[in-house]
């Protein structure tokens, strides 16, 4: 039986040898850093893909030893500037405001060990940085959407070999909703939820009301079904 230490330096030699993590950003600078925190170190490059930060982020990025890659707005062209600029087997795709709960080496270095699972991408438990009872109603039913309609949403990241990932077709250069296209493209039987939280910032629905947000982010996704223009949609997502 392997020691803990044994097992830890495995993990984070298949990380460094196999990984690399894509963050997308634009005027991401108060939370990137704790993102960037969270990850550095534990994968052989990140990639930071920028689309025209006016703050802090490019410094920030570059202060990092994070590769950054500039490059037009839009997070469907930011993810697949990323995505073509990795050299790496496998992909972590992930929102700058967003931090993996612990564990989450071992729980990629256990997915990547599979064999099967170069076939199947994997996604995080999502999970909300605020205490009320309101963020807890909405991860239960972010829960609930993955269960029963199998659609993770990008702040949940994205674990993804590159063979399948160009399988695919990759991220479009979608202005909106780029997430889930990707998601519908792999379908149920290719997804796979991994026992780790990835923790998104709460500041979208505190300042806009959690009612608002969560009923906007639902009309958008109805709209996407429906085969309304995901510039289209781009205007009422703000």
């Amino acid at each position: 039986m392997l020691s803990r230490t044994s097992s830890e330096l495995l993990v984070k030699t298949a990380l460094e040898q196999s990984l690399t993590i894509v963050l997308p950003t634009r005027n991401a600078a108060r939370l990137l850093a704790a993102t960037i925190h969270n990850l550095r170190g534990q994968c052989h490059e990140m990639i930071i893909t920028d689309g025209g930060s006016q703050d802090g982020t490019i410094q920030l990025a570059l202060e990092s030893g994070a590769r950054l890659v500039a490059g037009p707005p839009g997070r469907g062209v930011q993810l697949a500037t990323g995505a073509a600029a990795a050299r790496t087997p496998w992909l972590l795709f992930l929102h700058a405001d967003t931090r993996l709960g612990p564990g989450w080496q071992a729980a990629i270095a256990a997915h990547m060990a599979a064999p099967a699972n170069r076939h199947r991408a994997a996604y995080f438990r999502f999970a909300l940085d605020d205490p009320s009872r309101q963020a807890r109603r909405l991860e239960r039913a972010v829960a609930w959407r993955c269960r029963f309609l199998a659609l993770p949403y990008g702040d949940q990241g994205l674990l993804i070999s590159r063979a399948l990932y160009d399988e695919v077709g990759g991220f479009r250069p979608l202005p909106l909703m780029e997430d889930v296209d990707l998601i519908r493209r792999l379908g149920r039987r290719r997804l796979v939820a991994l026992p780790v939280a990835a923790v998104t910032s709460a500041a979208r629905w505190q300042r806009e009301g959690w009612w608002r947000r969560s009923a906007r982010n639902l009309c958008c996704l109805g709209l996407w079904f429906l085969g309304v223009p995901p510039r289209r949609i781009r205007r009422l997502y703000g």
